[in-house]
């Protein structure tokens, strides 16, 4: 959620900022409702100390005047604290569905704006004609999206032989990169419960692209971000602890709600996939700088990978609703000739923390103050393996994987 403190001083600035990211949001009712909230607050106080007054007067003894007007003055209270309870329902919602304020170094715009800032070796050239990966996968056996399909519907996936070997082999690399730049290994649950999401951002506003297990009131996480933006939810850090840099590996699940383009068949687009993730609790001076660390972190796996990519600094309207500055990792495609994203790395400043009350002391006395939270996908699994089995394909149909691939195989198996 944004700090209403930063509303009510500077309307205008925060109106730009917020309506840069959703030109649809209704800002200006936000403002409405907040300042409904607090005059009807100020009245209810008002009514209860004179409640209160009254009650003390009784005690010198009833009489009719006094009875009258406590009865007078409960029937207002009653009343008013109920139009409270309604508004204060709805502020919350719409204020939940408030998008993160960007920094202000985010290109405006939707995402034809979004900034090119580095490229990584180029894309290869091949004197064939080139395969995508289900052509790939199918002669291979590598995949049975048929037999996926039986089981759980479109849009799932079915890894066979030297697909899973890669893809374990994939995460135990990534897992070894991360921790070697001091991110801590976590396996948090799968499974968490609303408020849980509300916390991390997905809900209300997502709500349509996330499974529930209505039986349990449980959902599955969409990403491990969910599940780490709680593990210190209420909690109240000190300067010491801080950064906490955390890796976790899961499956991840998404209805993905829409129809898909023919371009996202395949691992392109699933509803089940397995992702390693990096989320950081930092100190808000030193938030961008672990922007920066965890972008290096993804690069340095697609490196080592031999793939070539391409870094993108998002504009407004193509970034996430939490995020208040984020860099996509985007690795080339040769079957679709376009790049496809495999990490977004992002700073969510105190957006997440304030809803999961995230807070830490510079002082052992001082007051606590928000941290700022970081995510990034380190990195998202299938379309890591679509890279790399068409960047490494050969002209008789099959995979020939680099030095540096077959090493990271090795060192798994």
């Amino acid at each position: 959620m944004i700090d209403l403190s930063l509303l009510r001083e500077d309307p205008k600035n925060i109106k730009s900022l917020v309506l840069k990211k959703d030109p649809n949001f209704d800002f200006d009712q936000l403002v409405r409702l907040d300042q409904d909230a607090r005059a009807l607050r100020g009245s209810v106080e008002q009514l209860r100390n004179e409640k209160n007054s009254l009650a003390k007067q009784a005690g010198k003894g009833i009489t009719d005047e006094l009875r009258n007007k406590s009865i007078e003055i409960g029937k207002n209270l009653k009343k008013e604290e109920e139009s409270l309870r309604r508004l204060e329902v709805e502020l919350k919602k719409l204020w939940l569905s408030c998008p993160n304020i960007l920094m202000n170094d985010v290109p405006e715009g939707k995402k034809e704006s979004n900034q090119v800032i580095k490229v990584f070796d180029e894309k290869r050239e091949y004197d064939f004609p080139i395969k995508n990966h289900l052509e790939l996968g199918e002669s291979l056996g590598w995949f049975d999206f048929e037999s996926a399909a039986s089981m759980s519907g479109s849009q799932f996936a079915l890894y066979k032989g030297e697909a899973v070997r890669l893809m374990y082999a994939l995460i135990n690399f990534m897992l070894r990169i991360n921790t070697k730049h001091g991110f801590q290994l976590i396996s948090p649950p799968e499974l968490v419960t609303e408020q849980s999401l509300i916390n991390s951002g997905n809900l209300p506003k997502f709500a349509e692209d996330v499974y529930k297990l209505p039986e349990d009131d449980l959902y599955l996480i969409p990403t491990a971000e969910v599940s780490l933006t709680n593990l210190y939810a209420g909690k109240i850090l000190s300067k010491e602890d801080l950064p906490l840099n955390l890796c976790a590996w899961t499956s991840c699940f998404r209805r993905e709600a829409g129809g898909y383009g023919s371009q996202e068949r395949g691992l392109i687009r699933i509803h089940q996939f397995e992702k390693v993730e990096l989320y950081t609790l930092s100190e808000p001076q030193n938030s961008e700088e672990e922007q920066k660390k965890m972008l290096a972190c993804a690069e340095e796996i697609l490196q080592e990978l031999g793939l070539h990519y391409r870094v993108s600094l998002l504009a407004a309207q193509d970034c996430s609703f939490p995020s208040a500055k984020t860099y996509d990792v985007e690795v080339w495609i040769p079957s679709q000739e376009r790049y496809y994203e495999v990490s977004s790395v992002s700073n969510c400043t105190d957006f997440q923390a304030r809803r999961a009350s995230i807070r830490y002391r510079e002082e052992s006395n001082s007051k606590p103050r928000l941290v700022h939270t970081l995510n990034a996908s380190s990195l998202a699994l299938p379309r890591l393996m679509v890279a790399i089995m068409e960047n490494y394909q050969t002209k008789d149909g099959k995979i020939e994987f680099s030095s540096s691939i077959q090493e990271i195989l090795n060192k798994t198996w």
